[in-house]
């Protein structure tokens, strides 16, 4: 029995459409046919055709041969490498909350091998 694939919003079907859309223009810059790109990433030509068509069923590994095919596996570097909110709400959680004072803490009186100072 086939699985379903994944739920898909539209926003996010448009970036995997385009993301395929690129990969066919960059495979026919290269003069590579679907038959030739699929036997060179160990995939058949039908999942070349869904990841072309940014098909949510055709697993990212797929997706990463192709782009290894094609030269572009460096690309998925880029992805995900500036996590600006991430950041964000790590500096957020890291500062204190407004109007909570911070308790002073005081250093033990200075001691000499273990005896108080006098």
């Amino acid at each position: 029995m086939p699985r379903k694939p994944p739920i898909v919003f539209p926003q996010e079907q448009r970036l995997l459409s385009e993301l395929g859309e690129r990969l066919r223009l960059a495979r026919k810059r290269r003069k590579l046919s679907n038959a030739v790109v699929a036997q060179r990433a160990g995939v058949s030509r039908t999942t070349v055709y869904k990841v072309e068509a940014g098909d949510p069923g055709a697993t990212l590994g797929a997706y990463m041969r192709v782009l290894a095919v094609l030269g572009l596996e460096g690309d998925l570097k880029l992805l995900a490498a500036d996590d600006r909110i991430g950041r964000k709400l790590q500096d957020l959680a890291l500062e204190p909350s407004p109007g909570v004072r911070r308790r002073k803490v005081t250093p033990p009186p200075a001691t000499t091998r273990g005896v108080p100072h006098e």
